[in-house]
């Protein structure tokens, strides 16, 4: 292994010795219409009862000196309703299969509490429940995506939890909810029926899920409008029998699929968020770039049963896995964020953009303080990361339609042998007509000059946004907050036709034709 990688560093060394620059010619086919609309919930998010996601992340309760808005960190819910989160998924993850909701709901202080044994053994208090995380979605203006328990909870408690959430009738959980202060029902669109059901969520194998799901499912009743939308638990990362086996199972009791993929290379020595090499680097974005085949791959099964595509397939955790920071929580995930984690974050995106006919949903994993976080926490203080910039930079993606982009990147050998593209691109198409194309080079060491046809002959006023830093393991810091974070890119020019930008090494560049 070590005589592989310092072969293929040098000879990345090599190539990069050839030019400073490279040159990619590509094809915007902006007169295209009728293209593929990029559904806002690729770009939803997660958050978990793990760490200081939940606590000291989006909660810190009426009575913090942190200022809040109900109980919610104003700083974090200003930040992201910057981001027009479109989905957040909740309360797991591992955790939702040993949450029983009835307690996190009445006074908080005759909830009782637990031990979070999945991460870190935290005594978990349950201050933060169903009336917290449903008042959270609506003050982001956000779907909320329940995760129910099915792991360890019974088919009455899911089905009364459905009830409690969306019911208006006379009932007695509608009348529980009014109880608890909640007069009428929330709008709660998507429903998991388990989570990582093949892991965490019970270790069963996929037949005996499938039955579970059928059962489950049943009792998960649309009430009083609200229509349910039911997501069955799939596959880790490559695992095609299980999808193979819930397509054929249950195909028709569902309306989504989920499906987990992490950037991790060994779950054993998932290497530091921070100090890496060039050589990790690039096996970073093949790795994180694998997850075209994988979606490919449970696409084709799923084609075979749904020709139609009625069912989607929702990515609802991945990103970055790293060790924990020193010195923090053991269980906690807390991770620091890089510029190498905002470029997973584009070339991921990119990736879901040319799947949108199946790929409907994606939630990165997670929120605030855990893993590829969009935001750091520390007491009064917030850090926007590099990978929150990224989803900044992308907003205009969410809800427009694909444009056409044709080009051949070049490509550089990793460690493990991936073909890894040095330039990802994606563009699409707002309502009022403006062209947003986000373009990440991964060449550590060289631009990149693109030069961008056009259809016909117009010519646009092009702006455009970038992000990246002198050090690939650049970061933002409470110390140092503004080290990654995007500024305006000079040098665009615009003719009859064509457009001509450079793009820095180890760059995410977004521009706006209008």
């Amino acid at each position: 292994m070590k005589k592989i990688l310092i072969t293929m560093c040098l000879s990345a060394a090599a190539v990069c010795a050839v030019s400073a620059q490279t040159e990619v010619r590509m094809t915007l086919h902006d007169e295209s219409r009728g293209g593929q609309i990029i559904p806002r919930e690729i770009y939803g998010q997660f958050a978990e009862h793990l760490g200081r996601c939940i606590y000291g992340g989006i909660w810190v309760g009426e009575e913090s000196p942190i200022p809040n808005e109900k109980g919610y960190r104003v700083d974090v819910l200003e930040a992201l309703r910057a981001l027009k989160v479109p989905v957040l998924r909740w309360p797991g993850g591992c955790f939702a299969d040993e949450y029983h909701w009835m307690d996190g709901i009445g006074p908080r202080e005759e909830r009782p509490k637990m031990v979070n044994t999945n991460w870190g053994g935290t005594v978990e208090d349950n201050s933060f429940g169903t009336h917290e995380f449903l008042n959270f979605c609506e003050l982001l203006g956000c779907e909320p995506y329940v995760n129910g328990n099915i792991g360890s909870g019974s088919v009455e408690e899911m089905s009364k939890w459905v009830e409690y959430m969306t019911s208006d009738a006379d009932s007695p959980m509608a009348n529980l909810r009014r109880k608890n202060g909640r007069d009428k029902p929330w709008k709660v669109r998507y429903f998991g029926v388990g989570n990582e059901t093949w892991g965490c969520g019970g270790n069963m194998t996929p037949d005996y899920y499938a039955d579970l799901y059928r059962r489950y499912a049943t009792f998960c009743k649309s009430f009083s409008g609200n229509w349910l939308y039911k997501i069955c638990s799939g596959a880790n990362n490559y695992d095609h029998a299980w999808t193979e086996t819930m397509m054929r199972r249950v195909g028709n009791q569902m309306n989504g699929l989920t499906l987990h993929y992490y950037t991790v290379f060994d779950w054993n020595h998932k290497g530091s968020a921070t100090e890496f090499t060039a050589d990790d680097w690039y096996a970073t974005i093949g790795k994180c770039a694998e997850i075209e085949n994988v979606i490919k791959g449970h696409c084709d099964i799923m084609d075979r049963y749904d020709p139609a595509r009625r069912i989607a397939l929702i990515v609802d955790e991945w990103g970055t896995w790293w060790d924990e920071e020193p010195g923090t929580v053991r269980g906690h995930l807390y991770q620091q964020n890089t510029l190498r984690d905002a470029m997973v974050a584009a070339v991921s995106l990119n990736i879901f953009h040319k799947y949108t006919e199946r790929v409907r949903m994606a939630n990165i994993a997670q929120m605030v303080n855990v893993l590829q976080a969009m935001i750091l926490t520390r007491d009064d203080e917030m850090v926007l990361t590099p990978t929150y910039w990224v989803f900044s930079m992308y907003t205009p993606h969410q809800g427009a339609e694909a444009v056409p982009l044709y080009f051949e990147p070049e490509t550089v050998k990793d460690r493990y042998r991936h073909e890894v593209d040095l330039l990802s691109a994606t563009a699409s198409r707002a309502a009022d007509g403006a062209i947003t194309l986000s373009l990440a080079n991964v060449d550590l060491d060289k631009e990149c000059r693109v030069t961008i046809a056009l259809d016909g002959d117009k010519r646009y006023d092009v702006k455009g946004q970038v992000l990246t830093a002198d050090a690939m393991t650049a970061r933002n810091t409470f110390e140092n907050p503004d080290v990654v974070r995007p500024v305006e890119l000079k040098g665009i020019e615009s003719s009859k036709g064509e457009i001509t930008v450079v793009l820095p090494a180890k760059s995410i560049v977004s521009l706006t034709l209008r």
